[in-house]
């Protein structure tokens, strides 16, 4: 069983027992997070929402908040002297999924 969920902006396929990272969402770690958009659900058939799935849920625990690598992000133009070295860590939330309610 695996479902389609929608968070951050972005879409994750997910099952029972996976450990995703996800855009910050502001709970602490221990605590308890409900999925609501669900977009599509599969359980032996697809049910597939429009846009997401009505009634579905997928509750996930929060293992960890934390920061990614660093990436760097170097700006430059040629000729005119102009370079900008800038570094940049992405806040993530990992959850672990624990129940998903179709």
């Amino acid at each position: 069983m695996y479902a389609i969920i929608a968070t951050g902006g972005k879409q994750y396929k997910v099952s029972e027992g996976d450990v995703i990272r996800v855009e910050k969402l502001g709970v602490e770690a221990g605590e308890t997070y409900t999925f609501d958009q669900v977009l599509a659900v599969n359980d032996d058939k697809l049910v597939v929402g429009n846009p997401t799935v009505e009634g579905a849920t997928v509750t996930a625990s929060v293992v960890e908040n934390g920061k990614a690598k660093k990436i760097v992000v170097y700006k430059y133009k040629r000729k005119t002297g102009y370079h900008k070295k800038n570094g940049h860590r992405q806040q993530y939330t990992a959850v672990k999924i624990e129940k998903i309610n179709a």
